[in-house]
C-alpha cells in the first residue's frame, strides 16, 4: 500500500489543532468557572460585611436612646461605621476592597467592645447606685418613723414632767388653815375687844401654817393684808414684788418652817390717820411670796 505522505501530515496538524483547541476549551471552561466562583465569593464576602456594618449601626442606635452619657462616643462609632457601609456599597467587589474592609470591619468591632464593656460597667454602676438609693430611702423613712415615735414619745414625757413638776411644786406649796382676826382697842398696853368701828384701832390675826414634809424647811415671809371697806391697805407697809406680780402688806412675819404645824399671832395697829376705823368688811388675806395661803374677813358696826 502506498501512503502520501503530505495528507498524512494534514492529518496529523489537523489532530494536533484539535487536541490543542479541546485543551484550550477545558482551560477557558475552568477559568471561567474559576471566575465566576471567585467574583460569587466576593459578592458573599461584600454582603457579610455590609451584614455586620448594619448590625453595628443598628446596636448605635438602640444604645443612643438610653446612654446619654456616652452620647458623643456612639455618635462617633456610628458615623464612622455608616461611612464605611455607604463606601462599601458603592464600590465594585474586588480581593484588595474585601481585605480592606474586613480589617476595618474589625476595627469597628473592636471599638463596639470596648463601648459595650463600659455601658456594661455604666449599668452594673447604675443599678448599685439604685440598690444603693433603694436601701437609703428606706433607711430615712425608717429613721424618720423612728423620729416621728421619739418625737410623740418625747412629748408625752415631756407632758408627764411638766405634770409631775407641777404636782410636785403644788404639793410643795406652804399651805395655811385657821385663819382668825380680832378687832380691838389698844390703849396704854391694854385691849378692849370691840366690833365697834369707831372705837377698834387695831386688829388681831392669828394663822395655822399646816405641816407639809415636801415643803422646803427654813426661814419664810409671811404677810399679812387687810383691806378696808374702802379698798385701802391698813397700815401700808409699801409694796413688794414677786416677778411680774406685786403686793401691798400691812405687816411682815419672818418664821422658821420646820415642816410642822407652826401657829402664827400678829398684831397689826391702824395709822393714825385711819383712826376711828369706818363701818364694814375688813378682809384679811395671807400670802407666802405671791401665793395667797388664806383668808378671812370681820366687820364692823
Amino acid at each position: 500500500m502506498i501512503v502520501n505522505p503530505q495528507l498524512f501530515n494534514y492529518r496529523l496538524i489537523i489532530g494536533s489543532l484539535l487536541v490543542v483547541l479541546t485543551v484550550l476549551g477545558i482551560y477557558s471552561f475552568n477559568k471561567y468557572k474559576s471566575n465566576e466562583s471567585y467574583e460569587e465569593f466576593l459578592k458573599q464576602e461584600k454582603v457579610l460585611i455590609e451584614t455586620e456594618l448594619s448590625d453595628l449601626l443598628l446596636s448605635y442606635d438602640e444604645l443612643s436612646q438610653d446612654y446619654d452619657l456616652m452620647a458623643s462616643q456612639l455618635q462617633e462609632a456610628k458615623l464612622e461605621t455608616k461611612v464605611a457601609l455607604d463606601s462599601l456599597r458603592l464600590l465594585n467587589s474586588d480581593l484588595s476592597i474585601i481585605t480592606r474592609f474586613k480589617e476595618q470591619l474589625v476595627v469597628l468591632k473592636s471599638k463596639s467592645k470596648v463601648l459595650l464593656r463600659t455601658i456594661d460597667s455604666l449599668n452594673s454602676a447604675n443599678i448599685k447606685l439604685q440598690n444603693e438609693k433603694r436601701y437609703a430611702l428606706n433607711t430615712i423613712k425608717q429613721n424618720k418613723s423612728t423620729i416621728n415615735e421619739l418625737v410623740v414619745v418625747n412629748s408625752d414625757l415631756e407632758e408627764v414632767n411638766d405634770s409631775l413638776h407641777k404636782s410636785i411644786y403644788n404639793a410643795a406649796i406652804l399651805k395655811a388653815s385657821n385663819v382668825n382676826a380680832t378687832s380691838y382697842k389698844l390703849k396704854s398696853g391694854k385691849k378692849r375687844f370691840t366690833d365697834k368701828a369707831k372705837r377698834a384701832n387695831a386688829i388681831d390675826v392669828c394663822v395655822t401654817l399646816n405641816e407639809n414634809p415636801l415643803a422646803l424647811k427654813g426661814k419664810k415671809d409671811i404677810y399679812i393684808q387687810i383691806v378696808s371697806p374702802q379698798g385701802n391697805v391698813i397700815s401700808d407697809k409699801g409694796e413688794v414684788v414677786f416677778g411680774d406680780a406685786s403686793l401691798n402688806y400691812s405687816k411682815r412675819e419672818i418664821v422658821n418652817y420646820d415642816n410642822e404645824n407652826l401657829e402664827i399671832c400678829t398684831a397689826i395697829i391702824a395709822d393714825k390717820n385711819e383712826q376711828p376705823f369706818q363701818k364694814g368688811h375688813y378682809f384679811i388675806n395671807i400670802f407666802h411670796r405671791n401665793i395667797k395661803l388664806g383668808s378671812t374677813s370681820i366687820i364692823l358696826i
